[in-house]
């Protein structure tokens, strides 16, 4: 999980303990005790609590958190709606409009190293969650910007080709996953390089808790085309940190 900074940005000034058990004790400490329950899970539980105890502000700051962290929109929509059996219906109306606001509105981006793209709506179906492309070159070799929002990653998938192929990838922002059928998962960071030969099924993807860039290089070769699969299921996925 990332650095907590919010307290000291917004308090550290009027409210330095304030913001120091906030940064180092609540998200520093508690928070980060992934051992005994995910940020997924954590972010869950808190935005139960703010919604029962009607703490709007907050509420929609977690419903942001709990987006980064995985949480699905029809999660929440299901949360509220239980929730509004033990805590009034009026509070529910009030809340829903939050979701909507978090989850469809355009995800608040980072500080990415290349320009994001447009939204990666052509292969939209061949992946869960959402992408951007950014085309960077088409000659000599394929070159693309990708970037993955939180939680979202491409299906299984083959680089077909009788001679050459694949792919290359290079991360440069963020933090993500590589993985090869029945071989373990890899994770990628800024700088990490992973040959893809061709033929080989594979998948790649965001953390649940951050962004993921990466350039993608088709490599030239002989009768190439790309093989769409199944989804990474969300039980192989969730195992992931």
């Amino acid at each position: 999980m990332k650095k907590q900074t919010a307290g000291r940005d917004r308090l550290g000034t009027l409210a330095p303990k304030f913001a120091e058990f906030n940064d180092d004790v609540l998200f520093g400490e508690v928070w980060s005790r992934e051992d005994k329950l995910s940020p997924r899970d954590r972010s869950m539980i808190t935005i139960s609590a703010l919604f029962a105890t009607g703490q709007y502000p907050q509420l929609k700051a977690h419903l942001a958190l709990g987006k980064e962290h995985g949480v699905k929109k029809e999660e929440v929509v299901e949360i509220f709606t239980q929730l509004a059996f033990y805590c009034g219906w009026p509070r529910a109306w009030s809340a829903f409009p939050m979701i909507e606001e978090v989850y469809d509105g355009a995800a608040e981006q980072p500080a990415l190293a290349l320009p994001i793209g447009e939204p990666n709506t052509a292969f939209a179906r061949f992946f869960i969650g959402k992408s951007y492309l950014k085309p960077l070159t088409l000659e000599p070799i394929p070159t693309f910007n990708v970037t993955f929002e939180p939680g979202c990653r491409n299906n299984w998938h083959v680089h077909r080709a009788s001679k050459g192929g694949g792919q290359l990838l290079v991360c440069v922002y963020g933090r993500g996953w590589y993985q090869e059928w029945d071989k373990e998962p890899i994770e990628m960071r800024p700088g990490d390089v992973v040959s893809i030969p061709a033929n080989v099924k594979h998948w790649h993807g965001a953390a649940k808790d951050s962004w993921f860039q990466h350039i993608a290089q088709e490599i030239p070769g002989e009768e190439t085309v790309n093989e769409w699969l199944e989804p990474v299921s969300d039980e192989e996925y969730g195992k992931l940190g």
